[in-house]
């Protein structure tokens, strides 16, 4: 089971348009809108705060001010494509939001590490001073 089945968005939370697509394909690029722009309304969601703030996190630029997630696919050539290329990128950034990152535990440098660390300097110190030109006072 991927990720991205754990968590079912609503349709009701999601909105798209078709938008015409840039780049090459010629003629076929002006006259039909195959690109498609969803658009998440994260408040519908019902996320938990971490979930909501790794989101915000994860979605970056992609959201914006009015809590939406801006997705826009344009990869295909169909629209149909592009829509699930839309809603398969978002589903996988709500699943990566549930994801909890585990709490780094501080660690220290026992004092054998310290002396070892400290000595393979001194050492290395030694080698480059041998490699200078003798001093003439």
């Amino acid at each position: 089971m991927s990720a991205s089945e754990l968590f079912t968005i609503p349709e009701e939370a999601l909105s798209e348009s078709f938008i015409a697509a840039s780049g090459p394909g010629g003629q076929n690029v002006n006259k039909v809108a195959t690109a498609v722009q969803l658009r998440c309304d994260v408040f519908k969601l019902g996320l938990s705060p971490h979930a909501y703030s790794r989101l915000k996190e994860l979605a970056g630029s992609r959201m914006n001010s009015a809590g939406e997630i801006v997705i826009t696919a344009r990869s295909y050539r169909t629209q149909e494509a592009n829509r699930e290329d839309a809603r398969a990128r978002l589903a996988e950034l709500i699943a990566k939001a549930h994801i909890r990152q585990p709490k780094r535990i501080k660690t220290r440098a026992s004092r054998a590490a310290k002396a070892k660390r400290v000595d393979s300097k001194t050492k290395r110190g030694a080698v480059k001073a041998a490699r200078a030109k003798p001093r003439m006072d």
